[in-house]
């Protein structure tokens, strides 16, 4: 059997535009004789749709867009995911009703996270998710119901297992549909990126495809969606667990090819490999071009401030965007060392990009002049014993940008990194002002080895190297030191990774090796300022954990600090 998967990057609610791309794909995959084409995952809706799913006239307008999809089978047979509009509606549990229930009209409706098997114009089987993720990211048992059935379905001579991204990642699915005599199971998802995902998630189904003794046909979305990046990557797995095809990463795709194969899976296929920092690069500049391109945007500015975050933020943009559509602003103030600006403006030469430079030293001392006179004295040069005076320069910076952006419609870039994120080394309304982070979610260290692979990759000096081997500094007073406000942040961001991505208590941290005093500092830190997290533009997700819709932490809360007030017990 010839299959084709369609790994498709959709946008949420365009269902014009989804609908013209499945359409396509099919005549493409009908010109080149597939005989069943799988899509992924809620390909209708893009995903995911969250309270738009709430919405009547957007379940109607996704069950629309599948008829036209199932019209266009003849000859052929689909498999794509979409939203089951179930009959009847939920049921109200008495007593557990705070509010009359017309005044919720849009949950009253049964939605099934589902796919469809077409074929020659007809729905040969609907297929409902059964696991249902409420973690991360993932909140589909707010919308949805899950499905109860585990169903195979037979097509030319073969019975085929389908099932829906969750269920690809608990046991009982894949076996169940393996004792209903399934030979192929296909997994249709929606599996967002982190780093080392892909590995991960290609080890897992090559295991169940060893364990249950079958091929696995996997189809991934890709594209960016708000703060989430979808790296494509589908892929077929032969029942001795090697892959025998692989689609791109961070790329549109049909990917095609024969069920049982005509060579052995030694001979057939090498899988790609990406390193991690590519895997990075590639995932920003998806993340940021899709953010850019899907939400009407053609261009971006972004502080230039001649340090390691802006430059890393400037050469990504160039990248994903072009050289001509990224500005940057250079700003320079009165603790800004000459130094700096050089390498600002080295930066943007070794880039392509255009500039514009704004003295800010005439309106910091207007500033100062009003505040003193409202104020009293005292807000004058600061000398690190104040922050007023500091924060007034991040946030003339971030007014700057805010007006070029309202003249000329570019999407202010955030050049914040998750380190500075999560210890609160950020300025509300200044550095932190912008409509997208693009490294928000990339620790210090990291940015610092993506420079380095940046310079390597190109063979010659993209990032100078006086930006990488400097002392990091906000330059918003005389000799400032991140390092000497924070910790060292190859020390940092180990602290951090264990307390946010491994979720340790400060105890358990503490038993690494790591002293008390550090602990409690990066974690105080980290909690007090969830307030400035809660008001900061959407990150790019790149880790397990991110800021932003994955990670849920409350504003007040006092656990944090009974509990780095406990001592290590031995």
């Amino acid at each position: 059997m010839k299959i084709g998967i369609g790994q498709l990057n959709p946008t949420v609610g365009d269902f014009t535009g989804n609908q013209e791309k499945m359409q396509a794909m099919i005549q493409e995959a009908k010109s080149k004789g597939v005989e069943l084409l799988v899509f992924p995952e809620l390909i209708t809706t893009g995903y995911p749709p969250k309270d738009l799913l709430c919405r009547r006239d957007f379940i109607t307008a996704n069950l629309r867009t599948a008829q036209k999809i199932i019209d266009k089978s003849e000859g052929m047979a689909i498999i794509f995911g979409y939203v089951e509009k179930g009959k009847g509606r939920k049921k109200w549990q008495k007593g557990l009703n705070l509010y009359d229930k017309s005044l919720t009209p849009f949950f009253s409706h049964i939605l099934y996270n589902s796919a469809l098997f077409v074929y020659n114009r007809r729905v040969l089987g609907k297929i409902r998710k059964i696991n249902l993720p409420s973690y991360d990211v993932f909140d589909e048992k707010r919308y949805f119901t899950p499905g109860e059935v585990v169903q195979t379905i037979k097509f030319k001579g073969r019975r085929l297992g389908i099932n829906i991204c969750e269920d690809i990642w608990v046991e009982e699915v894949v076996e169940e549909q393996i004792k209903k005599g399934a030979e192929i199971i296909i997994n249709i998802s929606a599996s967002p990126f982190y780093i080392g995902k892909h590995k991960i998630r290609s080890e897992m189904i090559k295991k169940k495809a060893r364990k249950n003794g079958c091929y696995i046909i996997y189809c991934n979305i890709c594209g960016g969606q708000d703060d989430l990046i979808f790296d494509g990557g589908s892929f077929v797995v032969h029942p001795q667990g090697k892959m025998i095809a692989e689609g791109k990463r961070f790329a549109e795709e049909l990917l095609i090819f024969d069920l049982p194969p005509e060579a052995k899976p030694s001979q057939l296929f090498q899988p790609s490999s990406l390193s991690s920092e590519e895997e990075i690069i590639s995932a920003l500049s998806l993340g940021l071009a899709d953010y850019v391109k899907k939400n009407g945007f053609r261009k971006v500015c972004l502080g230039l401030s001649g340090g390691i975050d802006s430059s890393i933020t400037a050469a990504i943009a160039a990248q994903a965007l072009g050289s001509e559509n990224t500005l940057g602003v250079i700003m320079p103030g009165p603790y800004t060392k000459r130094e700096s600006i050089e390498d600002a403006r080295q930066v943007a030469r070794n880039l392509g990009i255009p500039t514009l430079e704004i003295d800010i030293n005439p309106i910091y001392h207007s500033y100062l002049a009003i505040l003193n006179q409202s104020m009293g004295k005292g807000i004058e040069v600061m000398k690190g014993k104040d922050a007023t005076g500091e924060n007034i320069q991040a946030r003339i910076r971030g007014n700057l940008l805010m007006a070029i952006s309202n003249k000329f419609g570019h999407l202010v870039l955030s050049t914040g990194n998750k380190s500075e994120m999560a210890v609160g080394y950020t300025t509300l309304y200044g550095d932190m002002a912008g409509g997208l982070a693009i490294i928000a979610d990339l620790p210090k260290s990291l940015i610092y080895k993506l420079a380095v692979y940046l310079n390597k990759r190109a063979e010659k000096e993209i990032i100078p190297q006086r930006v990488i081997t400097k002392p990091p500094s906000a330059e918003l007073r005389p000799n400032q030191r991140d390092e000497d406000d924070l910790l060292p942040y190859s020390l940092l961001d180990k602290i951090l990774y264990y307390y946010i991505e491994e979720n340790l208590t400060p105890s358990e941290i503490i038993k690494k090796g790591f002293s008390e005093k550090d602990v409690k500092k990066v974690i105080r830190l980290c909690d007090k300022s969830e307030y400035k997290r809660k008001q900061a533009p959407l990150g790019l997700k790149l880790t397990n954990k991110a800021f932003g819709f994955g990670w849920r932490l409350p504003i007040t809360n006092k656990f944090i600090d009974q509990s780095i007030g406990c001592r290590v017990k031995t």
